[in-house]
């Protein structure tokens, strides 16, 4: 992580420990569970030194690939999906953020110049049915949080009569030119042929309450009888306040964000997890969040992946502000993957992102410790807009293509890794065979759905 020039905050916690390098290494060898003190000096390999041992850094590493070759042997898991994000509108004004525009922006009256998006329900059913005749068999959606979103008729009635709807962050959808409708709408109409539809994070159910007392399962169980599968654990960012009060001090708090997930997991949800890090955050803070999420899944067991999200700073107000100079270093990535492997013992799936890292580095990182290579996305706004590099779209063949030439085995799989499908040389032409309409067609890499297909 670089360091953040002259931000003008101090932390509590810093990466100081009474633990060595040599014990941590030698109790996730042998399989012992991690404290944080453990995990920050393996993330630092060594607090006794300063920087990066690359020597050390190597030890970490290899642990961390007998671990993940012990818990989940040897196949690399990917799911072919789409990313369908509902709307860039949002008010909430993360600094790590640039995939939101202020939801002014988009009111009737504004100058249509914005560069943001809103889809009704009807055309993210016309996408993602686009998409599910191509072979799909999830569609994730994360979207930014839209005063005019309400969960469903109920509470968009409640909302209407509030005194004051600005305390409850609500405008009606009179007042915009495009109405996303409800969240239980979309759900509903992304809810095609069966496919599995993954949406609905911690913050998304947060703002899907508001004005209420609804606990996060009530809002869940009505989102799952909408359609909703499953739950993405993003917003995570970094579970310490101290830091969420410097990268997003208008969003849930970590309990917050712990009852959210614990509420979707009550109604019956999968859930993943997220950390992102590589920011203002020091390796302690990552430690401290790694075991907050290891905790839950003590306390509930259903979630099915963590999933560490390198910073992208090029485009985020952090950067521009002169809060950070940049982002986690490869050195600091390959770490971060790892020591994931290695604290989180009751989570079998790590995934490694192709997205952030590029295709070179991403398959270094199957070999930190990751297991899982994300999806064929088809779309992917939120890294784009944020400065990233690398592509929209994966399909099986690139899979097959890269997977293969590092001697490991490509695995389709479902959303929940329930259901999977290993490919072979003897399965070309390579496409997608778990979703509801997929048939083993080849996706094709230009044919990425828009909401007029």
């Amino acid at each position: 992580m670089s360091d953040p020039p002259d931000a003008g905050f101090e932390f509590e916690h810093v990466p100081e420990t009474d633990q060595s390098f040599e014990n941590a290494l030698a109790k996730a060898r042998n399989g012992h569970r991690l404290t944080v003190d453990d995990g920050v000096e393996l993330l630092t390999t060594g607090t006794d030194r300063d920087g990066i041992d690359p020597v050390r850094k190597e030890r970490v590493l290899e642990a961390a690939d007998y671990r993940r070759a012990d818990v989940v042997g040897d196949d690399v898991t990917f799911v072919a999906n789409l990313n369908n994000n509902v709307t860039t509108a949002c008010d909430t004004g993360c600094k790590f953020c640039n995939f939101k525009d202020r939801a002014s922006a988009f009111e009737v009256d504004a100058p249509d110049d914005h560069g943001g998006f809103t889809k009704t329900p009807a055309e993210s059913r016309r996408r993602v049915a686009a998409a599910v005749d191509r072979g799909i068999s999830e569609v994730c959606s994360v979207s930014g949080l839209h005063p005019a979103f309400a969960l469903d008729a109920e509470h968009r009635e409640l909302l209407e009569a509030v005194d004051d709807p600005s305390r409850v962050n609500y405008r009606p959808p009179s007042a915009y030119t495009t109405s996303p409708g409800t969240y239980a709408e979309q759900i509903r109409a992304m809810s095609v042929d069966g496919v599995h539809v993954h949406s609905m994070t911690p913050e998304e159910a947060y703002h899907a309450r508001r004005g209420t007392d609804w606990s996060y399962e009530t809002v869940y169980r009505r989102l799952r009888d909408a359609g909703l599968d499953s739950a993405p654990g993003t917003a995570a960012e970094i579970l310490v306040d101290e830091v969420r009060e410097v990268i997003c001090p208008a969003k849930m708090d970590t309990g917050e964000w712990l009852d959210a997930m614990e509420g979707a997991m009550a109604a019956g949800l999968p859930v993943t997890a997220t950390i992102m890090y590589g920011h203002v955050e020091n390796e302690m803070h990552r430690a401290m969040h790694l075991k907050r999420v290891r905790d839950l899944q003590d306390r509930t067991g259903g979630i099915t992946e963590f999933v560490p999200l390198s910073f992208v700073h090029q485009q985020t107000p952090l950067y521009e502000q002169g809060l950070v100079s940049g982002g986690a270093s490869d050195a600091e990535d390959e770490l971060m993957i790892a020591v994931s492997r290695l604290f989180l013992d009751n989570i079998e799936n790590v995934q490694t992102s192709w997205v952030k890292f590029g295709d070179e580095k991403s398959l270094k990182t199957l070999s930190c410790g990751a297991n899982d290579f994300m999806g064929t996305l088809f779309s992917e706004e939120i890294t784009k807009r944020a400065g990233g590099d690398y592509g929209e779209f994966r399909s099986v063949a690139d899979y097959v293509d890269m997977v293969t030439a590092i001697g490991r085995r490509p695995v389709e799989r479902s959303t929940d890794y329930e259901r999977r499908r290993p490919l072979s040389a003897d399965d070309a032409p390579y496409g997608p065979a778990l979703g509801p309409r997929a048939d083993g067609t080849p996706m094709l890499a230009d044919a990425t759905p828009t909401a007029d297909d």
